[in-house]
C-alpha cells in the first residue's frame, strides 16, 4: 500500500515556473515507477510525464516536452515535476501516481497501469 501526497500547485503567471512534489509513504518507493497526470475542467485525465524505478528513464507528453523535467529521490520517497514556461493551457489538477513494476527501466504511460493515486494539486496559469 502506498499513499501519495502532492504539493506545489498554485496560481502562476504565464511564462512562470513551478515545481510539483509528490511524497510517498512506505518503504518500497523504489519498487514503483512514478507518473504525473493532469485533468483540466471538462477534459479527460491525460498523461504528463513518468519516470522509471531507478530514475534512469523518463517520458513526456508532447505538450510539456522541453518545458518540464521529472525526477525522483528514492531516499526521500519523493518524485518531482519541474515545469517551466507555463502556459494557460497547463491549467489543471495534477495527479501523482505509482505503478508497482518489476523492471527497473519500464515506464508506464497509461493511467490504467497505475495502482495508486494522490488527491491532486491545482495548477492555475493566468494569461
Amino acid at each position: 500500500q502506498v499513499q501519495l501526497v502532492e504539493s506545489g500547485g498554485e496560481l502562476v503567471q504565464a511564462g512562470g515556473s513551478l515545481r510539483l512534489s509528490c511524497a510517498a509513504s512506505g518503504r518500497t518507493f523504489s519498487s514503483y515507477a512514478m507518473g504525473w497526470f493532469r485533468q483540466a475542467p471538462g477534459k479527460e485525465r491525460e498523461f504528463v510525464s513518468a519516470i522509471s524505478r531507478n530514475g534512469g528513464n523518463t517520458r513526456y507528453a508532447d505538450s510539456v516536452k522541453g518545458r518540464s523535467t521529472i525526477s525522483r529521490d528514492n531516499a526521500k520517497n519523493t518524485v518531482y515535476l519541474q515545469m517551466n514556461s507555463l502556459k494557460p493551457e497547463d491549467t489543471a489538477v495534477y495527479y501523482c501516481a505509482a505503478d508497482a513494476v518489476y523492471g527497473t527501466t519500464y515506464i508506464p504511460i497509461a493511467s490504467y497501469e497505475y495502482d495508486y493515486w494522490g488527491q491532486g494539486t491545482q495548477v492555475t496559469v493566468s494569461s
